[in-house]
C-alpha cells in the first residue's frame, strides 16, 4: 500500500468475521510511516516495507518486494491503494493471484487521475474496477466494477470520496467470494466460483 489504508481496514473489518472466509496474513508498503502499516499493527498482523529507493534498480526492487510477499505464502495478492507498478519478476511469481482497485470503470480513463479525467470528460457515470494486475496499467482482466454517477456540482474531491466509498464495498465483496468460491481467469474473463 503507498497511503491511508482505508481499503486495508475495510478488509480487517470484514475478516474479523469467520464466515468471510479470508485472512490478512501480511500488510506490505512502499514507504515508511504510514497509516496503513500503522493500521496493520494494531491488528497484529506482520508488515514489512520495500523501498524502491532502498534498490539499485526498479527491477531489483521488485525482485526484492516478490521476495517480501513469497515469504508469506499468500492465496491472493491486494495491491488495493498500492501507487507503483509491480514488474516482470513480481508478475512471474504472483501473476493471475494479484489484484488492484481503479477508481474509475476501466477501461476508460487509466493513470493516476482518473477521477479528475472522468470529470473533465463530462461523462454522467464513473465508478471503479477490480482487476487482475498485468503489465499494463490499470489495463488486466476486469474482476468486479461498481458505479458511481456523476454530479452535476461534484468537484474532483467530492466525485472521488464517493468513489472511494463503493470502491472499499466491491473490493470487500469480491476479495471474500475470491477467497471463499475461488476464481479464474480466462483471457480477459475472470469467473469467480468453480
Amino acid at each position: 500500500m503507498s497511503g491511508s489504508g482505508t481499503n486495508l481496514q475495510a478488509l480487517l473489518d470484514a475478516c474479523a468475521d469467520p464466515a468471510y472466509g479470508a485472512r490478512v496474513v501480511a500488510v506490505g508498503a512502499d514507504r515508511d510511516g504510514i497509516e496503513g502499516l500503522a493500521r496493520a499493527e494494531r491488528a497484529g498482523i506482520p508488515t514489512f516495507v520495500a523501498r524502491v529507493s532502498d534498490h539499485s534498480s526498479r527491477g531489483y526492487w521488485d525482485r526484492a518486494l516478490a521476495d517480501k510477499v513469497a515469504a508469506f505464502e499468500p492465496d491472493l495478492v491486494v495491491l488495493a491503494g498500492f501507487m507503483k507498478l509491480v514488474g516482470e519478476k513480481f508478475l512471474d511469481r504472483f501473476g493471475g493471484m494479484t489484484v488492484n482497485t481503479h477508481p474509475a470503470l476501466s477501461p476508460s480513463f487509466p493513470g493516476m487521475h482518473g477521477p479528475a479525467d472522468a470529470l473533465a470528460y463530462g461523462v454522467k457515470v464513473t465508478g471503479a474496477t477490480l482487476f487482475v494486475v498485468d503489465a499494463g496499467v490499470d489495463t488486466g482482466a476486469i474482476v468486479a466494477q461498481t458505479v458511481v454517477p456523476v454530479e452535476d456540482d461534484d468537484t474532483v474531491e467530492s466525485l472521488h470520496e464517493r468513489i472511494k466509498v463503493a470502491e472499499r464495498a466491491m473490493l470487500v465483496e469480491s476479495v471474500g467470494r475470491m477467497a471463499r468460491e475461488g476464481f479464474t481467469v480466462e483471457g480477459r474473463r475472470v469467473r469467480l466460483g468453480g
